[in-house]
């Protein structure tokens, strides 16, 4: 080794950093880049004719044409190069919200409705009459005379002198008129039942009167009925043979009769007598009778 360094040795030393462009004061500069096409403006299409999807042109002081000729079409635009701007969220309705919401509008279009139908003014809409047949009670104002007996429901009879109450009967009041040797010559019977037709309950009571006797029954004829509360009056007459203490035939006679009230009570009478003692027994029981019908 001498030391010495071979002349152009630095050159090629590949411990030497070379002087770059900037470095280097007499370095060319470098050439300029050409302008992007992506900035270039897009002459608007021959005859002057503005894209229906771009503002003004250059010359209208307007930004750069979107529309070309050829590559797109004659008469639609390139698809733009810029990023759309993103669209506006509407405010997102809560799910339970829904279903009140469509309440509230079912609401409002009912009351709507009624408003039409109503004329749409403040006057005032009379209800409708209810078909429903009101039930007429009894009226209270009738004050039973001295001596009536009460049997239910308002209704009372007045017994005629000569004829008395049978206490063994336990179904409403029955009176009893007797002969001098102490046998029964007439019944009249005033009994009640609630929420029967009058035809079944006037059959009851006949089947039951005849039971185990010869009778024969008359034909079921409508009566009059004397006040506003009955909605149907009925009767039936009978005669039948029955057999007296000693065993004897007797000739029976009778009838029942049955007021039904609007709310639904029927009064049945009930009147039974001997043949022999008809004529007096049944004046007493038109007296009877008059006063059962003032108290219904």
């Amino acid at each position: 080794m001498t030391g010495k360094r071979d002349k152009g040795a630095g050159d090629s030393n590949p411990w030497v950093s070379k002087p770059g462009p900037d470095e280097d004061p007499a370095a060319a500069p470098a050439p300029a880049l050409p302008p992007s096409p992506w900035n270039l403006e897009v002459p608007p299409a021959p005859g002057g004719t503005a894209s229906p999807w771009s503002g003004p042109g250059p010359e209208q002081g307007g930004g750069p044409a979107t529309e070309t000729s050829s590559a797109w079409g004659d008469k639609v635009g390139p698809p733009s190069l810029r990023r759309p701007p993103p669209e506006k969220k509407r405010p997102r309705i809560p799910p339970v919200l829904l279903p009140i919401g469509a309440g509230l509008v079912v609401v409002a279009l009912v009351a709507v409705a009624l408003v039409l139908l109503s004329g749409g003014d403040d006057k005032r809409v009379d209800p409708v009459p209810s078909t429903t047949p009101s039930v007429s009670t009894p009226s209270t104002s009738y004050t039973p005379p001295a001596g009536a007996i009460p049997v239910a429901f308002g209704v009372s009879v007045v017994p005629v002198p000569g004829w008395s109450v049978l206490e063994t009967e336990k179904q409403g009041k029955e009176l009893v008129t007797y002969a001098p040797n102490g046998e029964a010559r007439a019944f009249f019977w005033v009994r009640q039942k609630q929420n029967v037709t009058a035809k079944a309950y006037l059959l009851a009571i006949i089947e039951g009167e005849t039971e185990n006797e010869i009778a024969k029954l008359g034909d079921e004829r409508n009566l009059p009925c004397p006040k506003d509360v009955l909605e149907e009056c009925i009767a039936m007459s009978y005669t039948s043979t029955a057999k007296d203490k000693a065993g004897q035939d007797v000739a029976v006679q009778g009838y029942v009769e049955v007021y039904l009230r609007k709310d639904k009570v029927a009064t049945a009478l009930d009147f039974r007598t001997r043949t022999d003692f008809a004529p007096k027994a049944e004046a007493d029981a038109a007296q009877m009778k008059t006063s059962v019908l003032d108290s219904l």
